[in-house]
């Protein structure tokens, strides 16, 4: 007997398709595993989509305009360069929405962190809270003006 196993599922209107091919193409180690159409055919367009992202397994169910996402749960990325931060943010924000500190919805109407792994480190050791205060003055996060702020 398989062991059981954990995915988050992600409630789209009717975009689950596209969003996992947008999603799968910004991640390496990440694909479309699995499509379910409504009633097995094709051109009447995906109930499911299985898909991972790094190994993290999420179903996309376009289960209608019933409930719709929001930044209470959001999918946290980190990254080590600011050519990282940047990649993804200019791709997930594409027709979507800036937040701040590192936040932002993607068109389909998710929430995504784009997080240096450098802001722990500088938080942790920031005995000032310049750092925190530089963050929270952020919209997409600069790695370079978080290490200023801790210097």
């Amino acid at each position: 007997m398989p062991a059981p196993s954990i995915s988050t599922c992600l409630w789209f209107n009717d975009q689950a398709e596209p969003a996992a091919r947008l999603y799968c193409s910004l991640f390496d180690g990440s694909e479309i595993t699995e499509i379910f159409y409504k009633g097995g055919d094709p051109a009447a367009g995906a109930f499911t989509v299985a898909f991972t992202l790094m190994g993290q397994h999420y179903w996309g169910l376009n289960g209608g305009p019933y409930y719709a996402l929001t930044p209470a749960a959001s999918i946290s990325v980190h990254v080590d360069t600011q050519a990282e931060v940047d990649r993804l943010w200019s791709a997930l924000l594409e027709g979507g929405s800036e937040s701040r500190c590192g936040w932002l919805t993607d068109r389909f109407g998710l929430s995504w962190q784009i997080i240096p792994r450098a802001l722990p480190r500088l938080l942790k050791s920031d005995t000032t809270g310049r750092v925190m205060q530089a963050m929270m003055g952020m919209v997409k996060l600069d790695i370079a003006a978080l290490e200023a702020a801790a210097q």
